[in-house]
């Protein structure tokens, strides 16, 4: 009988402590002595080139794919579990990826973004939501008054984000906070130049 593979996609808002569900689950399914890699896009290069790094600074080795076909040509063919740090950056393509992997019998765990800063859903992790077999849905503390958060509050110069400011930019605590629904901002109307 075929090994069934499985989806995991763990989501949330910055700070949620994503990353570091992602790096026990790689060091757990490396204690059941599994063939184990883990990927991240290569344009997040905040706190390490070539390591997943929580904002807490636990880390775990990891190895850059600037795209889904490079991801694919990196993966090996022996790999049992595949874990994906920053799945919101890559392209649609990832989630028929990710499901031809749990198809072949490959556990594969996706962490990321389930929205960007202005509380829409991020690239595609709506779809990789959908075709999951399991969905770990992380939630921070707000940064401002200290309730339960499950947004991702942008800041350019002490101000909210802008609506029409661009929805990728890589930063941690400089440009970015925890926030519920209550302490949620962000700048509507036109932008000007």
């Amino acid at each position: 009988m075929k090994t069934l593979g499985k989806l995991t996609v763990v989501c949330g808002s910055m700070y949620a402590g994503k990353s570091e569900e992602l790096i026990r689950l790689a060091r757990r399914s490396l204690y059941a002595k599994k063939r184990v890699q883990v990927f991240k896009p290569s344009i997040d290069d905040r706190y390490h080139q070539t390591m997943v790094v929580s904002h807490m600074g636990v880390q775990h080795e990891a190895e850059t794919a600037k795209n889904v076909a490079e991801l694919q040509i990196k993966v090996k063919k022996d790999t049992q579990v595949l874990l994906i740090e920053e799945v919101q950056f890559f392209d649609e393509k990832i989630v028929d990826f990710c499901v031809a992997m749990a198809d072949r019998g490959v556990d594969v765990i996706c962490a990321g973004l389930d929205q960007d800063f202005r509380r829409q859903p991020f690239g595609p992790m709506p779809k990789l939501l959908a075709a999951a077999d399991e969905v770990i849905k992380l939630r921070a503390i707000c940064m401002k008054c200290g309730a339960p958060a499950s947004h991702t509050y942008r800041m350019v110069d002490g101000k909210p984000a802008h609506w029409d400011d661009p929805i990728v930019l890589i930063g941690a605590t400089e440009s970015y906070e925890a926030r519920c629904r209550n302490c949620f901002e962000i700048r509507k109307g036109r932008k000007k130049s």
